[in-house]
């Protein structure tokens, strides 16, 4: 399946796609009309179509989507059809609550390494994963590479972490400092700012009568 350069607006939307197919899938569902699914997912139809339409549109007129199928597609434009191993850089409380997680695996997610530098972390173990040395990360993840890099490190460390990460081969990051990362054009990486959802959350509350 070929795609055409899409806009950030779809990409955002497509892993809610794919969660909401997930929950059909488990109810059992084997087909489903953009109508019906823009019930469900408070999305108009017509955005659903010419969202889907940029992958070549997976459904029928009058039959419907295939719930398993369009699943199935939509993961592989997400890159989930193969899995994705994780080394987690900073044992705070993000990380771990990021280590404990149980999402992750079920989305093809696995978190396979862990690191740190407080002594007093190294060598405790969170979800059958013992953390390592941050000392050691460059070598330790040359040895045992790993697709995405998660830095859960404070804003006044995190660029000379990057760095290490992209030195040990890794091009792909997710950063949950509250900073925006300076990274070769080959690099990716997705910013987290939490507050950034409390600030939307904020603004529906601050505008619930003009909705």
């Amino acid at each position: 399946m070929t795609t055409q350069k899409i806009s950030s607006a779809v990409i955002r939307r497509l892993p809610r796609y794919y969660r909401y197919l997930n929950i059909l899938i488990e109810e059992g569902t084997d087909r489903i009309s953009s109508a019906a699914l823009s019930k469900r997912m408070n999305v108009t139809a017509s955005q659903i179509r010419q969202d889907l339409n940029h992958f070549g549109g997976f459904g029928q007129q009058g039959y419907g989507y295939n719930v398993r199928y369009l699943h199935d597609e939509i993961g592989k434009v997400l890159g989930l059809d193969k899995g994705h191993n994780m080394a987690i850089i900073g044992m705070g409380n993000i990380g771990k609550a990021l280590a404990r997680s149980a999402d992750f695996a079920t989305n093809g997610f696995f978190v396979t390494a862990m690191y740190d530098a407080n002594p007093d972390i190294i060598g405790r173990t969170y979800s059958d994963v013992t953390v390592q040395d941050a000392a050691d990360l460059v070598s330790s993840l040359k040895e045992n590479p790993v697709d995405i890099a998660v830095l859960t490190v404070p804003k006044d460390a995190v660029e000379a972490l990057a760095q290490q990460v992209i030195e040990a081969g890794i091009k792909t990051i997710w950063n949950f400092a509250h900073c925006e990362l300076v990274v070769p054009d080959d690099v990716v990486v997705e910013n987290v700012y939490l507050v950034d959802s409390l600030m939307r959350l904020s603004y529906n509350d601050a505008h619930r009568s003009d909705r």
